[in-house]
């Protein structure tokens, strides 16, 4: 998964938008799935509805395809174009760029189709992709990379152990809540883990809800313009280094590459206790979602 380009207006929004949650359940197992050769996680008491929004058949479609067109609709009616044809590309010189500032055993999150995890995977570095959607981790599998269907918030393997998490192609936004979401990574790291997160290329500071479409039809049309909205968030660098601030993180490094910008961000503080991350996590949660066994898989990733 990854995050919006340019909104573009389509179709009126419908009167009353979204639908009834839809709960996800975990893949049964505790361990990650892995494969041979080279976004989305989820987050607030809105979970379940993300994770079924990006299991839907247009976004699955498109990873299958490797092609759009692909759109986060907002509930004004504004379509936010999702950039299909990159995220299944190689991973280009942009991706590289925030890939060789990685520290540590990586946690791609939101991988997505699977590039960046394959791209690490084919340098010899340890790395994870989380996923909701069961396309982007078949996917990832196929280029080699090893991944995990499951959400951000869900119990994942080596939680506070990992050197670096990644949210690019606008994973900022999963859950609409970037405060959140920034809380769960320390929860995720090392002491003096880093977060390389990709920003939107302009100053903005949104909360939106937003469904997958594949923009073809009217929403009042066809099921391929059904599904239910889940919260989401652009940020701009500006309004990210302000939430990041505000619970201890402090920019390390900040950079362009072919017009996306990235900012690296390391704790100020001791990362958040165990207690708290529990707290964070248990709250994001459904019980249907939690794993079977998460000591079972901890120790196998991370440092």
């Amino acid at each position: 998964m990854g995050g919006p380009g340019r909104a573009v207006r389509r179709h009126p929004a419908p009167a009353h938008p979204g639908g009834r949650p839809v709960s996800t359940t975990d893949t049964g197992t505790d361990a990650p799935a892995t494969g041979t050769g080279t976004g989305t996680g989820t987050g607030t008491a809105d979970t379940g509805t993300e994770a079924a929004a990006w299991s839907t058949d247009p976004y699955a479609d498109a990873l299958r395809a490797g092609r759009g067109p692909l759109f986060l609709r907002r509930t004004d009616g504004w379509l936010l174009p999702l950039d299909v044809e990159r995220w299944c590309a190689r991973a280009d010189a942009a991706d590289l760029s925030a890939l060789h500032r990685c520290e540590g055993a990586v946690l791609d999150i939101g991988c997505g189709p699977g590039r960046l995890v394959a791209a690490l995977a084919a340098r010899g570095r340890r790395a994870l992709g989380v996923d909701v959607s069961e396309a982007a981790v078949e996917r990832t599998l196929r280029l080699g990379g090893t991944a995990l269907r499951r959400s951000v918030f869900d119990p994942l393997p080596g939680e506070g152990r990992w050197g670096t998490v990644l949210l690019v192609d606008g994973n900022i936004g999963i859950g609409g809540d970037p405060a959140g979401l920034l809380r769960r990574a320390a929860g995720l790291l090392r002491h003096g883990g880093l977060i390389i997160a990709e920003t939107a290329p302009v100053d903005i500071d949104e909360r939106v809800r937003v469904r997958v479409d594949d923009g073809r039809h009217p929403p009042a049309e066809g099921a391929r313009a059904t599904g239910s909205h889940f919260p989401w968030a652009r940020l701009g660098t500006p309004a990210l280094l302000r939430y990041g601030r505000a619970i201890g993180w402090q920019p390390v490094d900040q950079w362009e590459a072919a017009g996306r910008p990235f900012v690296a961000l390391r704790r100020s503080t001791a990362r958040v206790t165990r207690q708290s991350a529990e707290h964070t996590n248990s709250a994001a949660v459904t019980s249907s979602q939690r794993a079977r066994n998460p000591s079972g898989d901890r120790a196998a990733y991370g440092s």
